[in-house]
C-alpha cells in the first residue's frame, strides 16, 4: 500500500492544531505518517502536539526552541519525508474527507504524474470537523509540464487554489527547498518547478479546507497591487533559476508580465470606476512593466478571464451605486 508523509508547520496555532491533525489521521486508504513541525509557539500549540503524539504513534513532533520561519518548517519536511507522496498542511486548515486516497489512486494511475491539486472550499474561522462534508469527484485533468507552466504565464496567476498539493516525494526531493526570499508566494515558485520535472493532475474534488480568518498569511497582502509585486518577484525567481534551462524562457517571462500587467490595469479601472484607493499604484505597475498599455488597452488579457462578464458587471453595479445622481438622492 502507497504511503503518505504529511507535514504540518505550525505557529501559535493552538486553537486549531488538533482540528487539522485529525482530518489527516481520519483519511482512508494510504498509510500515513504525520510530522508537526512547532516553530517555538508562545500559545498552548505544544501541549496540544504532545497529546495528539501520545494518542496516535502516526504522529511525530519537531519543537524548535527560535521561530526560523515558515521555510525552515517545509524544507525540513522535504528533508523529513521518505513515503512515496508527500503533503504540507497548513495547522489552520483541514483536509477535506477522501482527497488523500483520491489524489493517491491518480498518481497510481498516471505515473507520469508529479502533483495533484484540487479545490479549495473555504470555511469560517469556527469551523471545526469535516465530518460528512461531501466534495469528491471522479473527474480529473491531467496537464503536461508546459502546459502547467502556461497557465500560470498565461494568467500571472497560479492555477493551484491553495498551498496544498499531494506530491511524489522522489519529485519533491528533486525539485528541492522552498526560497526563503518568497514570502507569500513561495508554493506557486514551487509548483512552476514540479511543471519542469513532469505532468501534474487537477481534480475537481475539495482537497483543503481553508480557514479564512485574520492571522492568515495572506490576509498579510491586502492589495492587488502587492499580489503582482510579489508574482512579479516569483516569475523573476523561477525563469533567473530552476527555469533558465527552459528554451522559450525569455517568451513566457515576457507572457507572465504582460499578464500581470493586463491584470494591474483592470484593476486600476475597477478601483477607479468603484473610487477605492490604490489606483496610482496600478496604474505605475503598468506602465513600469508594459508602458504600451498607456496607449492600447490590453482587450486581449480581459477576453481571456473566464469570470471577465461577471467582473465587469459588478464594477458596473458598484459605479451605479456610487454615482453622484443616486447619491443625492439618497
Amino acid at each position: 500500500m502507497p504511503g503518505v508523509d504529511v507535514l504540518v508547520p505550525s505557529y501559535n496555532y493552538g486553537r486549531y492544531l488538533r482540528d487539522c491533525v485529525k482530518s489527516v489521521l481520519a483519511q482512508d486508504g494510504p498509510e500515513l505518517r504525520l510530522l508537526i513541525v512547532d516553530n517555538a509557539s508562545t500559545d498552548d500549540s505544544q501541549e496540544v502536539a504532545r497529546a495528539l503524539a501520545a494518542g496516535d504513534s502516526r504522529v511525530e513532533l519537531c519543537f524548535r526552541e527560535r521561530n526560523l520561519g515558515p521555510h525552515a518548517s517545509f524544507n525540513s519536511g522535504v528533508d523529513w519525508a521518505r513515503a512515496d507522496y508527500f503533503l504540507i498542511l497548513c495547522a489552520d486548515d483541514l483536509l477535506a474527507p477522501g482527497a488523500l486516497k483520491k489524489a493517491v489512486e491518480i498518481m497510481e494511475r498516471h505515473n507520469e504524474v508529479n502533483l495533484v491539486y484540487g479545490r479549495t472550499e473555504f470555511v469560517p474561522p469556527d469551523f471545526s470537523s469535516p465530518t460528512g462534508f461531501s466534495g469528491q469527484s471522479n473527474d480529473y485533468e491531467i496537464l503536461s509540464g508546459p502546459a502547467f507552466l502556461k497557465q500560470f504565464c498565461g494568467t500571472g496567476r497560479s492555477p493551484v487554489g491553495g498551498p496544498t498539493t499531494l506530491v511524489r516525494t522522489r519529485a519533491q526531493k528533486k525539485a528541492g527547498h522552498y526560497t526563503p526570499a518568497l514570502a507569500h508566494t513561495d508554493d506557486v515558485e514551487m509548483w512552476m518547478r514540479f511543471g519542469l520535472l513532469g505532468a501534474v493532475a487537477r481534480t475537481e474534488s475539495v482537497q483543503v479546507l481553508a480557514r479564512i480568518h485574520e492571522s492568515n498569511q495572506s490576509a498579510v497582502v491586502s492589495s492587488v497591487h502587492h499580489w503582482n509585486v510579489e508574482m512579479e518577484r516569483t516569475f523573476e525567481v523561477f525563469f533567473n533559476g530552476a527555469g533558465a534551462s527552459l528554451h522559450d524562457r525569455y517568451r513566457l517571462h515576457r507572457c507572465a508580465l504582460h499578464s500581470l500587467a493586463s491584470r494591474a490595469y483592470w484593476c486600476a479601472v475597477s478601483h477607479f470606476v468603484r473610487r477605492e484607493p490604490g489606483v496610482a499604484d496600478l496604474f505605475r505597475f503598468v506602465l513600469r512593466v508594459r508602458p504600451s498599455l498607456a496607449v492600447l488597452p490590453p482587450l486581449r488579457g480581459l477576453a481571456t478571464r473566464d469570470d471577465a462578464l461577471a467582473r465587469i458587471r459588478a464594477t458596473l453595479k458598484s459605479a451605479l451605486r456610487l454615482s453622484p445622481r443616486r447619491a443625492a438622492s439618497s
